[in-house]
Order: structure tokens, then C-alpha cells, then sequence
């Protein structure tokens, strides 16, 4: 059984349809990426799906059970954590504070959850007393998705990780995204850098225009030339 399925969704921004029938579906232990164009409904998908937007039609189940339109607090706890592009860290938080922020809703002992992300992340323990706004954006993203993965969770979601990150930079946040996926946490990830995020995943799915392009096997969507040309730029 698939961990996360969106059947259908339709959705937007007030009057403005943004998605127009996406379907997708994330398996236990997979890595899924979803390309495309600007403008294709890529991040509106995530919102919709960890309940910042809710769907006009169609529904997301998660783990068996209909999460569709419920409030995002309601879907933490059922272990789906999404990591947006923008705003993602308290800034005026240290970096401890900020890891402790992702694991409000539990009561108890923090310590060797924290100790966890500090062994993903050896740079966030060399700084775990620094605020996280005078942090690099790298390092930022690692607090952001240090503090997600402090629930535990299913299945983690992040939009543009790599977003505005040096070279060296985003060949560690994907080598990252691979770790955490090797523990057995599925991921589910937006990604510009299309070719790197397709080298990653497990599956892709191409979005344009609100709508599903192509799918199938990353190294596979990689490969054919026609993806490439219309929606990779290659």
C-alpha cells in the first residue's frame, strides 16, 4: 500500500485554479521528485497536501487514512513533516531552540532526538548555540530540516532544498536527502535542479500548467529526450 496518494486534486488561490487533476503517490522508503517548469503547480501541490491549502476536488490519503482539508498541526502528528522554500527557521532562535520547536507536541526527554540530528548534521552541533538568522543559507536548510526530522517522521517533504545554494552546498543537502531517506524515511521533494533531484528519486512525476506531464522511474525520465527538451532544459 502506498504511504501517500493525491487522487485528482483540484485547487488554487482564491478564484485562481492552480491545479487541475495532479495525481501522485509516494511508496514506503521511496524517494519521489516533482519537476517542472515555474509556474506548474509544483509547491501548491506540497501546501495542499500538508493542509495549507485545501483541495476543491479530490483527496490525499496518507498511511490509510483520508487527510484531505485537515489543519497541518492534525497531519504532523500522523508523521508527514514538510520543509517549505522560504521562512523555514526561526531566526532569532538558536539552533537548539529551533530543533526543539519541530517536537513541541511531544512530552519528553528531547535529548537523544536532538543527538540524532546533530550526528546527520555535525555542523548544526558545532552551532547549536548560534541564532539560525546569522546562519548561511545551507546551514539554514540543515536547521529546517534537522527540526522536521525531529518527530520521527513517515514521510518528509521538502520544496526547492537546494534552492539559492552554492554548488559545493547542494551536493550536501542532496547527499543528506539520501541519508535520511536510508534510514527509511520516504521523501517527497520539489526540486529546480531537475536532474539532480531525477538522479536521486526513486520516481518522478514532470508537472506543466497544473496538471501531470509524464511520470515514471527518475533515471528513466532522465533519459528520454523529449522530457528533457520540453520540461528539463535540456
Amino acid at each position: 500500500m502506498s504511504l501517500l496518494t493525491v487522487e485528482g486534486v483540484v485547487s488554487g488561490y482564491g478564484e485562481m485554479q492552480v491545479l487541475r487533476g495532479v495525481s501522485l503517490r509516494v511508496d514506503p522508503g521511496e524517494i519521489v521528485s516533482i519537476v517542472g517548469p515555474n509556474g506548474a503547480g509544483k509547491s501548491t501541490v506540497m501546501k495542499l497536501i500538508f493542509g495549507l491549502l485545501k483541495p476543491w476536488e479530490g483527496r490525499v490519503t496518507f498511511d490509510g487514512e483520508d487527510i484531505s482539508g485537515l489543519p497541518p498541526e492534525q497531519i504532523v502528528r500522523r508523521g508527514l513533516c514538510y520543509v517549505p522554500q522560504v521562512d523555514n527557521v526561526f531566526p532569532s532562535l538558536t539552533v537548539e531552540e529551533n530543533l526543539e520547536m519541530g517536537a513541541y507536541i511531544l512530552d519528553e526527554p528531547l535529548k537523544a532526538r536532538k543527538e540524532r540530528v546533530y550526528e546527520l548534521f555535525p555542523r548544526l552541533a558545532e552551532r547549536r548555540h548560534q541564532r539560525a538568522g546569522k546562519m548561511s543559507g545551507g546551514e539554514r536548510q540543515m536547521v529546517a530540516m534537522g527540526r522536521a526530522l525531529m518527530l520521527d517522521p513517515k514521510l518528509l517533504m521538502l520544496d526547492e532544498p537546494s534552492a539559492g545554494l552554492a554548488p559545493l552546498l547542494v551536493d550536501l543537502i542532496f547527499d543528506k536527502v539520501a541519508e535520511i531517506n536510508r534510514t527509511g524515511v520516504a521523501v517527497l521533494m520539489v526540486e529546480q535542479n531537475a536532474k539532480r533531484s531525477l538522479e536521486l528519486a526513486h520516481r518522478g512525476y514532470v508537472l506543466a500548467t497544473g496538471r501531470n506531464q509524464v511520470e515514471g522511474p527518475g533515471a528513466q525520465l532522465l533519459a528520454d529526450p523529449e522530457v528533457a527538451r520540453l520540461y528539463l532544459g535540456g
